[in-house]
């Protein structure tokens, strides 16, 4: 932290570097991190709205053969506090259910135990990443 710390502080401020963090906990941050002069300025990316969720879902299962039981505004309209990253997780750990199971096409139950897993891990809050 004193190392990043010096970092921050080191730079000109008339230069043209542009430091640029992310996170999802700022509470956690050590004030000395966030205080003016430091990390100026903090811009929060909300969960998406519906009409994002609905993009985020197409956009993730654009090039997926969905079976007609599949319905999609089904997992918009869900009350679920999903993230861009949840769900193009749920996307494809849907699409690597129905390659596990050698089928051509993916259906409503890959969907929905696709959403139980990751909505699961994020419960766990347990480190991102494979949610086999």
């Amino acid at each position: 932290m004193l190392e990043l710390l010096n970092q921050l502080d080191g730079f000109d401020t008339r230069g043209d570097i542009k430091v640029i963090m992310a996170t999802n906990h700022i509470e956690s941050l050590d004030p000395a991190l966030i205080r003016p002069g430091r990390i100026d300025r903090k811009i929060e990316f909300p969960l998406p709205d519906v009409k994002t969720k609905r993009h985020i879902f197409r956009l993730h299962t654009s090039r997926m053969s969905l079976a007609d039981d599949v319905d999609l505004e089904e997992y918009v309209m869900a009350k679920d506090d999903l993230s861009g990253a949840d769900i193009k997780a749920i996307a494809t750990e849907a699409g690597l259910m129905a390659l596990c199971e050698r089928r051509m096409r993916v259906n409503k139950a890959d969907f929905t135990t696709a959403r139980e897993k990751v909505l699961n891990q994020k419960n766990e809050s347990t480190p991102d990443g494979l949610y086999l």
